[in-house]
């Protein structure tokens, strides 16, 4: 009982539910189970408040009511046109109003909607769409030579023919499906194949795992410029959907249209990944200066290492509206760092919402407790894991999943992430987290950004390798940093080689692609 009213707390603070209107509550929550959080949603505005603009991109606006009407129309089409709801239906859209009605269209049938990296190259959606068993791919046309790779059975159905199909749409309407139709999220495949991960929405309550630390508001605006194929991305796609806010979406990111978009449309929010947060950062202070960004409450960044400095610069720069969410495909929401979290320990993740659970567990599957002792992440949510497409699952321990990281707690309840579990080495003997040699790299005045590795050595067993690239204009010198690692850290956790690049590998949500740097 009070967890329950715990969510309702934190949803009708933030305007999801209204308390005094418990009948609207209760059927608003009914429709989110029935036909899913992003129709239920949708359906929802449409309702109360359908003349409401949910979506502006670069071709306009799109109120609730046309959002509600123009997915029904593509539901028929593509029913019409032999999708099921036993059917997966692939979408190679970057952030545009096409990439949102395609996958309420793939909920009204029933249908699973694979979101794919627009970072892939043919042969990779080729394999995914095979393994997947995808019957129809909905793409931008700029994809048309990626998607002509695929296997010839799989229809396509480009989003620029979209008008015409809504507009040719029968008018019969498919059969409610039995269940709403799921949205399948990818892994991002730093390390391997990208596999699909299916969740479940455990509770009509799951939007209190963001909610719960992170204070949007209902009918605000906000920036979505992480990609909406990324699971921070397509989460508060939802989020703002739900809470009956405008969303805006870009295509393409660019550092200067963002910072322009924020002040337009008095954004309250922007959710990006760090990578984004350095390039508008790195716009300059008389640049950010020339927008008038009071609006903004919530810097949210997810997806890939909030580096502290990066932290510390955006909170100077914007003031205490800055937000870390760790999470992961698997697992949704871990934690969340708040601005109080990021100015009392540096570098954290946070604690988790009331409505998560986040544990420390050693090799032999012991709970780990005490402050600063390593252990493996593991976490339980309102959003259940339910395994990977292609079968097989995360590792679990009394019903939670791992993350696949280690990490420790504060004297303070707080969590850090020390590093990946299989990016941990031993050099002589001497467990070596490389996320701790990074961590004091960034702090270093003309180093940019950086990752540590270890590598095969036949005297100590592995070493460390640090890839670096310098700030812009800087002369670095490789000894040199050695030197300044040397001075603060343990003689085992200085890198014994350091390369210089002039960029990182990344994928499309900028995650570091560790496996072509090894």
């Amino acid at each position: 009982m009070v967890k329950l009213l715990h969510c309702v707390r934190v949803l009708g603070r933030a305007g999801l539910v209204e308390p005094l209107r418990p009948v609207r509550a209760a059927r608003s929550l009914v429709e989110v189970r029935a036909h899913g959080p992003l129709l239920g949603s949708v359906l929802r505005g449409a309702r109360h408040q359908p003349d409401a603009v949910a979506l502006i991109d670069e071709d306009g606006q799109r109120t609730y009511r046309e959002l509600h009407e123009r997915s029904a129309a593509l539901a028929r089409a593509l029913h019409g046109s032999g999708i099921r709801s036993d059917h997966v239906v692939a979408l190679l859209c970057r952030n545009h109003r096409g990439a949102v009605e395609a996958m309420l269209a793939c909920a009204r049938i029933g249908a699973r909607a694979l979101l794919l990296n627009t970072g892939f190259a043919g042969p990779q959606l080729a394999d995914v769409t095979r393994r997947e068993q995808v019957v129809a791919l909905v793409h931008d046309e700029e994809f048309a030579a990626v998607v002509a790779e695929a296997p010839p059975e799989v229809a396509r159905f480009p989003t620029a023919d979209f008008d015409a199909l809504i507009a040719s749409a029968p008018s019969a309407e498919p059969a409610r499906p039995d269940r709403p139709g799921q949205v399948v999220l990818l892994t991002s495949g730093t390390t391997g194949t990208p596999k699909g991960a299916h969740r479940e929405v455990r509770s009509a309550f799951a939007a209190v795992d963001f909610l719960d630390r992170i204070p949007l508001r209902a009918r605000e605006t906000s920036l979505i410029a992480a990609p909406v194929f990324h699971g921070i991305g397509f989460a508060h796609l939802v989020l703002a959907l739900g809470l009956g806010s405008t969303v805006v979406l870009r295509r393409r990111f660019d550092a200067r249209e963002a910072v322009e978009l924020l002040a337009r449309h008095r954004c309250t929010a922007i959710m990006l990944v760090p990578t984004m947060l350095r390039r508008i950062l790195d716009l300059g202070p008389v640049e950010l200066q020339s927008h008038d960004l009071s609006a903004l409450r919530v810097v949210l960044s997810s997806g890939s290492d909030l580096p502290a400095p990066l932290a510390e610069e955006a909170t100077r720069r914007f003031g205490e509206v800055v937000y870390d969410l760790y999470g992961s495909t698997e697992v949704a929401v871990a934690t969340v760092a708040t601005p109080a979290d990021l100015r009392a320990a540096p570098g954290t993740v946070g604690r988790p919402p009331r409505t998560c659970v986040v544990r420390l567990y050693d090799a032999a599957g012991k709970r780990v407790t005490r402050p600063g002792e390593v252990g493996r992440v593991f976490v339980g949510s309102g959003l259940r894991f339910s395994g990977y497409s292609g079968g097989g699952g995360k590792d679990t321990v009394d019903g939670l999943v791992s993350t696949g990281d280690l990490g420790h707690f504060d004297a303070g309840g707080r969590l850090f992430v020390d590093g990946r579990e299989d990016d941990m080495i031993v050099s002589g003997g001497e467990n070596v987290y490389p996320s701790e040699v990074e961590n004091l790299l960034a702090t270093h005045y003309q180093v940019r950004e950086s990752v540590v590795l270890g590598v095969p050595d036949e005297k100590f067993g592995q070493r460390l390798r640090a890839f670096v690239v310098p700030v812009p204009g800087a002369r670095l010198d490789p000894e040199a940093l050695k030197v300044f690692v040397r001075d603060r850290l343990a003689r085992h956790k200085v890198p014994r080689e350091v390369v210089l690049l002039p960029a990182l590998p990344r994928n499309a949500t900028g995650k570091v692609l560790r496996r072509e740097l090894r």
